[in-house]
């Protein structure tokens, strides 16, 4: 299992809110990342909150001074709109990109994103709501349902080669109640890549639950990091022991 650092950013800084709403400070996203390679953190992800909404992406000068003293593989998600976005990405030092709104608006993307630059350097990001008995795709950092259900959309990235999945419940994100077990459950065995949980983390408890559950998910982590509520060295030495509380 990898876990893996999630930096929310708006306007230079790193920034969380409950269900990707009510968004506050929270710290420098380049000095969080210095601190979570420090601890041991397997990877990074940076994503643009309002890159999307706004149509641009301010985060490749930070990838740039990243990459130069993390050196963990590093994601950029949040404005990633063409062939053009992923090859400044990887110059500024980016490891993978993230494409969730793109993705959803030209169906043909991923595909040629995947075919130019390799399925690994394509991750599908994907954030989804319950809306009665069914999980549907959102857009735009969680504020437009697009009409299309989770499973759906799930055979559609994978058909089109993308490398892995982030997988963010919308209902559980920054709750820090848990994982939403019961999404999990509902897509894991229609999930062939490796796939990236992210959304409720409250405890190193629930990382060991992911762990030992479901055997080829990866944990993407934000409260319990900025908050100081999981301690990343210790969190690994029990994964590694193969502790289960």
């Amino acid at each position: 299992m990898r876990l893996i650092a999630r930096l929310d950013i708006k306007n230079d800084y790193v920034i969380k809110g409950v269900s990707l709403e009510g968004l506050r400070k929270v710290g420098n996203p380049f000095q969080l990342a210095k601190k979570y390679y420090n601890e041991g953190i397997d990877e990074l992800i940076f994503i643009d909150q309002v890159a999307s909404l706004y149509k641009r992406n301010n985060l490749f000068n930070l990838i740039e001074y990243s990459s130069k003293e993390v050196f963990v593989p590093l994601t950029l998600g949040g404005g990633i709109r063409n062939n053009k976005d992923i090859e400044l990405a990887i110059k500024s030092g980016a490891d993978k990109v993230s494409i969730n709104t793109a993705a959803i608006e030209d169906k043909k993307f991923l595909k040629k994103a995947v075919k130019n630059f390799g399925s690994s350097t394509i991750i599908s990001y994907i954030e989804t709501k319950k809306i009665e008995d069914k999980w549907m795709i959102y857009k735009n950092a969680g504020r437009d349902n697009v009409n299309i259900e989770l499973i759906e959309w799930i055979k559609f990235v994978q058909d089109n080669g993308c490398g892995e999945i982030v997988l963010t419940s919308i209902d559980f994100e920054g709750r820090q109640n848990g994982f939403d077990i019961e999404l999990i459950n509902k897509v894991y065995n229609s999930i062939k890549v490796p796939i990236i949980i992210s959304g409720g983390c409250s405890s190193e408890k629930d990382v060991l639950y992911l762990r030992n559950n479901f055997k080829n998910a990866s944990v993407a982590i934000a409260s319990c990091l900025h908050y100081n509520k999981i301690n990343i060295k210790n969190l690994k030495k029990k994964i590694d022991k193969n502790l289960y509380t």
